[in-house]
């Protein structure tokens, strides 16, 4: 099985390193582990750095699109590439990369097709009260009409199988 770590960028140079650093390059339950870096049209050397950093698979914007073009982008390309299961993560260190093997468990075991990580949002610091906020009360929208248990609905760290991902 393979698992591809994309990570959607715009302008991380300064962070982009430490956030690779800590990504897994083997992780249990998989055979082969690659990183995708969509660069959204930075203006700053985050390709670069990606390439610096032995990342398998660059797909540069040309212009800034927003994170939701690079995302749709990075999975296209992920898929393109053979993965079997895709982690999105972020290029600013914001999810715990250690967090990655707990984050595929359940769909490793059979038991989902996609799986969002959660964030202890009111522990971080650099959220203003009105991000939490908004997050708090975003979410609860979600748990109502959708019947779930999501705690933070506007997480980027999610996981979805290959069969999720073409959804």
């Amino acid at each position: 099985m393979k698992l591809v770590i994309q990570l959607p960028c715009y302008n991380e140079a300064g962070q982009l390193a430490a956030t690779l650093a800590v990504l897994p390059r083997e992780l249990d339950g998989f055979d082969c582990v690659e990183w995708l870096v969509i660069d959204d049209g930075s203006t700053d050397s985050t390709a670069d750095i990606a390439r610096a950093h032995g990342v398998a698979h660059i797909v540069q914007l040309p212009e800034w699109r927003g994170l939701g073009y690079a995302f749709s982008a990075g999975i296209e390309a992920s898929l393109r590439a053979g993965a079997d299961v895709v982690v999105n993560t972020d290029g600013d260190n914001q999810y715990c990369a250690a967090d990655i093997g707990r984050l595929v468990a359940p769909i490793l075991r059979g038991d989902a097709h996609v799986v969002v990580g959660t964030r202890p949002i009111a522990e971080i610091s650099h959220f203003s009260f009105g991000k939490k906020l908004v997050q708090r009360m975003g979410s609860a929208v979600v748990r109502v009409l959708s019947e779930v248990a999501v705690p933070d609905a506007t997480s980027g760290f999610r996981a979805y199988t290959r069969e999720a991902a073409h959804t």
